[in-house]
């Protein structure tokens, strides 16, 4: 079963959970999670990091999930694995993020097998360059288009993933029909979300965790 969560606003979050959708925040905005038993993901300022505060955080929220920093430069990783180790200590998994394509070859050498490897679906924003057949282990998808996460899918072991462009689209009026964002049919904030969360699930419903239906 794939482990799905959301990180946006306490309406979201509220409507996500009926769908099994488990809450996420960054960890510069965890007032969201206040009413909130299970936590699922905390994320990155990935623009401004600081480790102090991601840590204070996780301490505080025990999340499922959190993610370190981005592994951009291979000179990074010693301290990135430092870092996750300490995260360790106060949620279930970390996920680690390589980027540098010299990784490529070394992803199950180079970050111990009790960190997930993450995946951040390419967007116009960046995304990772690796191509997805070097992860051969559970791995969480970062971001990105619901259907494009799903295709990944096919070619790298997925146990989980954070996704929130349906919520975007939701305020234009749009929903994710299963295939494709358009506009809903009847409107509304909140049926878009619905009608998104319930076409996602179902795209995940048959998945068995191997890259194959």
């Amino acid at each position: 079963m794939i482990l799905k969560c959301v990180a946006h606003s306490r309406r979201v979050l509220g409507i996500a959970r009926r769908f099994g959708w488990l809450p996420g925040a960054r960890y510069t905005n965890l007032r969201d999670l206040r009413r909130c038993e299970t936590i699922g993901f905390i994320d990155i300022e990935w623009a401004d990091y600081s480790f102090k505060r991601h840590l204070e955080a996780v301490k505080a929220t025990h999340p499922m999930l959190t993610v370190a920093m981005d592994i951009l430069d291979p000179k990074s990783l010693p301290r990135v694995l430092d870092q996750a180790f300490e995260l360790s200590l106060h949620c279930e998994r970390v996920v680690i993020v390589p980027k540098h394509m010299s990784l490529r070859h070394k992803l199950d050498s180079a970050i111990p097998k009790h960190f997930v490897l993450g995946y951040s679906v390419p967007t116009r924003y960046g995304g990772t360059m690796i191509p997805p057949k070097y992860f051969r282990r559970p791995v969480h998808l970062l971001g990105g288009r619901p259907d494009v996460q799903r295709k990944l899918a096919e070619t790298m072991p997925v146990e989980s993933i954070d996704c929130n462009r349906f919520t975007l689209d939701a305020t234009f009026g749009d929903y994710f029909d299963g295939d494709k964002f358009r506009p809903h049919p009847h409107g509304g904030y909140e049926r878009c979300i619905r009608d998104s969360l319930r076409n996602i699930n179902l795209l995940w419903k048959n998945y068995a965790g191997n890259g194959r239906r």
